[in-house]
């Protein structure tokens, strides 16, 4: 085997030479692989972040850290017996027993916290997720729900029907002295 001049192997080497136009593909096509990588990984974050948020969402809040946020309902007079009033900015249902007392319910159903509805043909509140049935005072009437609904505290000061909306109570079950009356 003959020895290669130092010419040839120059003239070798030439040959194998990368332009600069591929050159500037290759950095183009590592940059994007280094890019998608990048969006890969940010995308794997925020699905894991969005998991331990589903996982850790339902804690309780500590009833002494909430502060009180009154929410004026309206006037005594303006509430029939056994009427229930969405106020959906306030987040609750205003219900006026047969016997005139007033509860404020959540719009949370017990069991995954779907919004629930209220049937006024059926005197129900129903939860559209699985079919959980409530009574006008919370109660549970039809599972999967675990509990009453939570309530919020109702103030009666002149007239007028105000709601604590800063302190959501929870409750296995209805009470009487959860109602208050004017």
């Amino acid at each position: 085997m003959k020895k290669k001049s130092k010419k040839d192997r120059t003239e070798s080497v030439e040959k194998v030479k990368i332009s600069p136009a591929e050159t500037k593909l290759e950095d183009r096509r590592t940059f994007l692989r280094k890019v998608w990588k990048g969006l890969g990984a940010i995308a794997a974050l925020e699905v894991v972040s969005v998991f331990f948020g589903f996982l850790f969402s339902g804690k309780e809040e500590d009833v002494e850290s909430t502060t009180k946020q009154i929410f004026e309902a309206g006037n005594v007079s303006s509430f029939q017996p056994d009427t229930v009033t969405a106020f959906r900015g306030g987040r609750f249902y205003l219900a006026r027993l047969e016997d005139g007392g007033f509860m404020a319910l959540s719009l949370r159903c017990t069991h995954l916290g779907c919004s629930i509805i209220w049937e006024d043909a059926k005197k129900n509140f129903i939860c559209p997720c699985h079919s959980s049935a409530f009574g006008i005072n919370g109660e549970v009437k039809n599972p999967p729900a675990p509990a009453a609904l939570d309530y919020y505290p109702v103030i009666i000061e002149n007239g007028k029907v105000k709601v604590d909306i800063g302190t959501r109570l929870t409750r296995s079950r209805f009470n009487k002295s959860q109602v208050e009356y004017a």
